[in-house]
């Protein structure tokens, strides 16, 4: 009953950088919030890959938390160099 409301816990602080992205207009603040919802989304996947003694779903976590924020980082490097074009 604990891990549930661990679980809980961890989705309902997976919504406030949902909550940030549709508010903000701001593409830095959304890219912000994006790859904050990746890291949590990693952890949360992590956390049940260990309530399921699955270590494969823990590698494609890990990968997921190494890897993900990468991509936004590329991404805002691109949209920065477009801006000052």
């Amino acid at each position: 009953m604990n891990l549930e409301i661990v679980l809980i816990a961890m989705i309902l602080a997976l919504l406030i950088p949902i909550y940030e992205a549709c508010k903000s207009d701001n593409t830095w603040q959304k890219m912000l919030a994006l790859g904050s919802i990746s890291s949590k989304a990693s952890i949360m996947i992590l956390v049940v890959s260990v309530l399921r003694d699955d270590w494969m779903i823990g590698v494609v976590a890990s990968i997921m938390l190494s890897v993900g924020n990468a991509g936004f980082m590329l991404l805002a490097h691109i949209l920065r160099r477009l801006n000052e074009a």
